[in-house]
C-alpha cells in the first residue's frame, strides 16, 4: 500500500497582503512551500509528494520542489479548494484505490513527524483521518448578532491537515459531491467536510494535532512563524554546541 501526499499550495495570500501566493513567501530564509514539502520528504512511510500550486505560479514552485526527490509533480491548481483537490485526484487517477492519500496546506510549515506517521499508520487500519486540537475558546453559534447555541467546549476540535483518505473513498465523495446540484451552494471547507457529508457511514478518525502545526493566514502568522523558527535554529546551535562539542 503506497502512501501519496498532496501538498496544497493554490492559496493567494490576500489575507496577507502578499503580492504573490503566500507558500512562495520566505519564513526562516525559506520558502513556505519548501519546507511543507520537505515535511514530507523527510517522512519514511511517504512514497510520494503531489503539488498543487496556485495559477499561474507553476514554475516558481517547481524550482522550489526540484530538490526534493519525492516529488513527482506540480500541477496546476483551481480557483478553489474543490477544483485544487479534484485536479490532484485526477493526477492520481492511476493509482490503486487502496493508496493512502494525505491532503496537506502548504500553508501549514510546521507539520511535525509524529503527525504524518500517526495519519499514516491509522490509513493502516480506516478509510479516513484527520487531525485536531482542542479549542481553547468557548465556540458560540449565533444567528444574527444573538447567540442561540453554545456547545461544550470539550467536544470541540480545530481541524488541522493534513486529512487523510484511502483513495477510493475520497474519489468516492467527490463523484457524489459533483452530482449533487447544491454543492456549490454550500461547499465544505475541506475534504474531510466532503467525506463526512456524502459518505456519513464513513467513520473519520481523529489523531493529536499540534499547536505548533500552524496555518499561515495573516500578518500576525508571519511573526508567529519567524519566532518558531528562530526557536528551532537556537535548538539545534544548542544541539550541536552542547557538551563534548569542539571548542
Amino acid at each position: 500500500m503506497r502512501t501519496v501526499a498532496v501538498v496544497l499550495a493554490g492559496g493567494t495570500g490576500l489575507r496577507l497582503g502578499l503580492g504573490a501566493p503566500k507558500q512562495l513567501a520566505a519564513v526562516g530564509g525559506r520558502p513556505i512551500l519548501a519546507r511543507a514539502i520537505e515535511a514530507f520528504e523527510s517522512a519514511p512511510d511517504v512514497d510520494e509528494v503531489v503539488v498543487v500550486m496556485a495559477a499561474g505560479h507553476v514554475p516558481e514552485a517547481e524550482v522550489i520542489a526540484k530538490p526534493y526527490a519525492k516529488v513527482t509533480r506540480v500541477v496546476e491548481g483551481g480557483p478553489t479548494r474543490t477544483e485544487s483537490t479534484l485536479r490532484a485526484l485526477a493526477a492520481l487517477a492511476h493509482e490503486p484505490g487502496d493508496t493512502r492519500v494525505l491532503f496537506h496546506d502548504a500553508a501549514r510549515p510546521f507539520v511535525d513527524a509524529r503527525i504524518i506517521a500517526e495519519c499514516v499508520a491509522t490509513l493502516e487500519r480506516e478509510e479516513a483521518v484527520a487531525v485536531a486540537v482542542p479549542s481553547s475558546d468557548t465556540v458560540v453559534v449565533v444567528e444574527g448578532d444573538r447567540v442561540v447555541e453554545m456547545p461544550r467546549r470539550d467536544a470541540l476540535r480545530r481541524f488541522q491537515t493534513p486529512q487523510g483518505f484511502r483513495l477510493a473513498v475520497i474519489r468516492t465523495a467527490y463523484e457524489r459531491a459533483l452530482a449533487d446540484p447544491k454543492f456549490a451552494e454550500r461547499p465544505p471547507t475541506d475534504d474531510c467536510g466532503v467525506v463526512h457529508r456524502y459518505l456519513p457511514e464513513t467513520p473519520i478518525r481523529v489523531v493529536p494535532g499540534s499547536e505548533q502545526n500552524i496555518k499561515i493566514t495573516h500578518p500576525v502568522d508571519l511573526l508567529i512563524a519567524e519566532q518558531i523558527t528562530a526557536r528551532e535554529a537556537g535548538q539545534v546551535s544548542a544541539r550541536e554546541n552542547g557538551p563534548g562539542s569542539a571548542d
